[in-house]
């Protein structure tokens, strides 16, 4: 008899009701509902495409983003090529070979200052654990103590932050 009673509940419906202004509100509620649960559907579905094609264009971005400065690093390249060729085949001078080198060099030095490189000024300057990399210390009582004495390997500045810090010698008090 129990289970007869659980479908007898299924079975009936209550009955509301509603003056027919109230259900046409309720009716025009519900369609402006669907409305809005369909536009959210819509957006939801073109912010995911957007999202999708942003990350798209930025995979694009970094994988070329480099491009310029490498065209131009593969004309550098070139003269170096041609500057070794030369050498080779002509058993050129070396000092017109050392001069070409150091136009190449200037040449690149040149175009890394246009990208915002530039060499980081380590020597006579007290050590900066930010800009510099102490690979030795070195007693000399003639300098004030971790004063950079040699430059081992140039630093580098990148748009003013450190890109490469500068490997240094920095001096040091006797028994210190």
């Amino acid at each position: 008899m129990m289970g007869q009673n659980k479908e007898d509940d299924k079975k009936t419906e209550k009955e509301v009701v509603l003056k027919e202004a109230e259900y046409l509100k309720l009716k025009e509620d519900a369609q402006r509902a669907a409305e809005f649960a369909d536009k959210i559907l819509r957006l939801q579905a073109d912010f995911e495409n957007t999202r999708k094609r942003i990350e798209r264009e930025k995979q694009d971005f970094v994988k070329f983003a480099n491009e310029g400065i490498i065209l131009e690093l593969l004309n550098i390249l070139d003269d170096l090529e041609r500057s070794v060729s030369l050498a080779e085949a002509q058993k050129q001078d070396p000092q017109a070979f050392l001069k070409g080198v150091e136009m190449i060099l200037a040449h690149l030095y040149d175009m890394l200052k246009e990208y915002g490189v530039k060499p980081l000024e380590a020597k006579g300057k007290i050590f900066d654990p930010h800009c510099h990399e102490a690979l030795m210390q070195v007693e000399d009582e003639s300098l004030p103590e971790h004063t950079v004495i040699e430059e081992l390997q140039k630093g580098y500045f990148l748009n003013e932050r450190v890109i490469r810090t500068a490997k240094v010698k920095v001096s040091k008090k006797q028994g210190g």
